[in-house]
């Protein structure tokens, strides 16, 4: 317990320096900075290589927290109490007089907000007098971290500090809802859609904007190991690494199980450590077999649908 702590205070120490510092979710592990400083959210988007007209997610740790920055809503409410803290991302009307760094909205009048589930992120957010601006620490467009290594493996010494919480316990990223006017999912991720449906009693739709970015994870090429990806295949060539749900009677040395029995939210959590396996063993190609596109599939299938893109 006393190295969680100096763990933690170590952390506050870089971040209240205007340092980038690697924290654990529940979803992935993110790159974290004072949302309010201009000068340290800057270093984010220059340590992920990151384009400035993408903005980033805010990390709380409680929802009174964002009462100075953001307008909340009924529908807000509803949803925070029911999956907060968890993989949960708002889209809530930005406040003119919050102190969020232009640089965190790219000037939007918007802020992506969100609880993460994971005991030393939420203690460290309760230590500090700021929210953390933390998007996937990762080099853009690269496979998102689920671990220390993974995040070390992205940024070697580049990194002032990462905050060990283990493996990420869903491993996709979160599930972004618009609440400003007409609620809908701009991107799929850790809460299934019928889920949020059904709490806030609606059919909500996924807007999928193709020619601009609105939130994080919308652009067309993203979260992708570097090697060519080929999707819904039947079998594998003989140079491809082959992903598989379903375990196979025969066992060959280039087959990997995202699960052995069509559980799709263990795929969804073995996604990004298995395809960042695979580009360190040094396969050229991988075949991905058909996934089943419900529930946690349709998540899984929109980012290996985005990996895929050349």
């Amino acid at each position: 317990m006393k190295k969680d702590l100096s763990n933690i205070k170590k952390a506050k120490y870089l971040l209240d320096k205007n340092h980038c510092v690697a924290i654990p979710t529940e979803t992935v592990y993110g790159l974290a900075a004072n949302a309010y400083s201009d000068t340290a959210i800057l270093k984010i988007f220059k340590l992920k290589k990151r384009p400035k007209s993408n903005p980033l997610i805010v990390h709380y740790c409680k929802a009174e927290d964002i009462k100075n920055d953001c307008e909340l809503n009924s529908s807000f409410i509803k949803l925070y109490n029911k999956f907060c803290p968890g993989p949960l991302t708002f889209i809530l009307k930005l406040k003119k007089n919050s102190k969020i760094s232009k640089y965190v909205t790219n000037g939007k009048k918007t802020l992506a907000v969100r609880f993460p589930k994971n005991l030393k992120t939420e203690k460290l957010l309760k230590s500090l007098n700021y929210p953390l601006a933390a998007p996937s620490a990762n080099i853009y467009t690269q496979i998102s971290p689920v671990s220390k290594k993974d995040v070390k493996d992205e940024f070697g010494k580049k990194i002032k500090f990462i905050l060990d919480g283990g493996s990420s316990r869903v491993g996709l990223e979160s599930t972004i809802i618009n609440l400003v006017n007409k609620a809908e999912i701009l991107r799929l991720g850790g809460i299934e859609i019928n889920k949020i449906s059904k709490v806030l009693k609606k059919k909500l739709k996924y807007n999928r904007s193709k020619n601009k970015i609105q939130v994080p994870g919308q652009s067309n090429f993203h979260y992708s190991p570097g090697i060519p990806i080929r999707l819904n295949a039947k079998k594998q060539f003989s140079d491809e690494a082959f992903i598989l749900i379903q375990k196979r009677k025969r066992f060959d040395k280039n087959y990997f199980y995202l699960t052995k029995n069509k559980n799709l939210k263990e795929a969804g959590k073995n996604l990004y450590n298995t395809l960042r396996k695979i580009k360190n063993l040094k396969f050229k190609k991988i075949a991905i077999e058909k996934i089943p596109n419900i529930g946690m599939g349709l998540a899984i299938n929109d980012r290996l649908k985005r990996a895929s893109k050349r």
